[in-house]
């Protein structure tokens, strides 16, 4: 998948060296997008993440790749 130059920039934090480009088993799962900014994820993960945040019994990701390969395609 391509991403921006500029957004992959922003994902300083990527331990993975940006393997979802690559495999898209890699990245978690979208449950639910609110304003197409904040990501809730299923966490059926269990490696860590920088960008995986827990809220509640929910898990969200703040990836800055991760929301633009939502955006561009829908998963």
């Amino acid at each position: 998948m391509e991403i921006k130059k500029e957004i992959l920039e922003k994902t300083l934090l990527c331990t993975k060296s940006f393997a979802c480009l690559n495999d898209i088993n890699t990245y978690c799962k979208v449950e639910s997008c609110v304003n197409n900014q904040v990501h809730f994820v299923e966490n059926n993960k269990n490696d860590f993440c920088n960008y995986k945040h827990t809220f509640g019994n929910s898990h969200f990701c703040t990836c800055p790749t991760r929301i633009e390969i939502y955006r561009k395609h829908g998963r």
